[in-house]
């Protein structure tokens, strides 16, 4: 059974305990009060069930099976329906757990679903059970006292986020350190806070504009109107998160395009010095390959070699050997090879 708590209220106060969605609604009937279901991942028959005995629309019923939906609020005739998206910073991983509860909000009665840990729902009645003047408002003020609850939880994801910011800003300038995808990661995490937190100010506008019409307490208005406020200033700061981590992901990208030019130069640089190093080798091996040619050439011993028997032939050989060297040393030299 995915019951989590399950009570019916009259006036503010807890009266009946029931042990099943059956003993409830039969409960419900006696005492003419208010029930509040919980429910953790239930199975098809449990949702089905609820949504028999309080006349909820096929759609939530639909939406309650499937899950995964974004934050939104709808209205069937006299009952809400109303998804949010809680979410809680994990330290140890440095990222950002997203949830999902889904709150069904009838004239006497208000189902909870949720499909995650967050939020934690049974403080919520305990506080409201605490308060039995906020709590006999009826089932709009444990709607109030949720979405409140939710937004509350924001505050820490949005501590997490500016201090993993940071962190990034401060990483920007080291050497050696690329903080690319830590970026991009922290970008997915702050766009699906965003697709988090900014449909509740709309949401919460909807109810307030709807209250005339369906008789909201004024009280409870002022509450919804705090936490209106609340979840606008949390949509600001996402906002500026967003628009943090694209300055951050240009900044980093300018400084990887500026380390990269700065390898590349370094690298032509060595090019050209091993270049020059070659041009110096090949140079130097020419020049005293012009030598080594010559006389190569005297150490053949052919029989008829006419130089051999002339009195300048040596003299000649070796003016021949220093003139070719020389030459070809100055050849290179203008030419910047040596």
């Amino acid at each position: 059974m995915s019951i989590v708590d399950n009570a019916i209220y009259v006036d503010g106060v807890r009266t009946e305990n029931p042990q099943s969605l059956s003993e409830t609604f039969e409960r419900m009937r006696e005492r003419g009060g208010m029930s509040w279901i919980g429910l953790y991942r239930p199975s098809e028959e449990e949702i089905r069930a609820v949504a028999d005995e309080f006349g909820v629309h096929e759609l939530v019923v639909e939406d309650a099976l499937t899950g995964h939906q974004r934050s939104k609020l709808e209205r069937y005739g006299d009952i809400l329906f109303m998804v949010l998206r809680p979410a809680r910073y994990l330290d140890a991983a440095e990222e950002v757990e997203f949830g999902e509860v889904h709150v069904i909000v009838g004239p006497d009665f208000v189902v909870t679903i949720r499909h995650a840990e967050a939020p934690d729902l049974g403080r919520v009645r305990r506080r409201l059970e605490g308060d039995p003047a906020l709590l006999r408002r009826g089932p709009e003020a444990v709607l109030y006292a949720i979405v409140d609850e939710v937004v509350d939880e924001y505050s820490p994801v949005l501590a997490g986020l500016e201090n993993d910011i940071d962190e990034i800003e401060s990483q920007l300038f080291e050497q050696d350190t690329d903080a690319t995808q830590r970026i991009y990661e922290l970008s997915r995490e702050v766009i699906d806070f965003q697709r988090a937190t900014q449909p509740l100010a709309g949401m919460l506008e909807a109810l307030l504009r709807g209250s005339e019409k369906y008789s909201v307490d004024d009280e409870l208005q002022k509450y919804l109107r705090d936490v209106l406020d609340h979840a606008l200033r949390i949509a600001d700061r996402a906002t500026t998160f967003r628009t943090l981590l694209d300055n951050a992901l240009t900044v980093e990208s300018t400084i990887v395009a500026r380390r990269q030019n700065e390898e590349m130069q370094r690298m032509t640089e060595l090019s050209i010095r091993q270049n020059d190093e070659v041009k110096k080798i090949s140079g130097w091996a020419a020049i005293l390959f012009a030598p080594t040619l010559v006389a190569g050439i005297y150490g053949m011993n052919f029989r008829s070699m006419p130089e051999l028997d002339w009195v300048f032939g040596y003299p000649m050989a070796i003016g021949l050997m220093l003139a070719m060297g020389g030459g070809l040393y100055l050849v290179f030299k203008k030419n910047g090879w040596l």
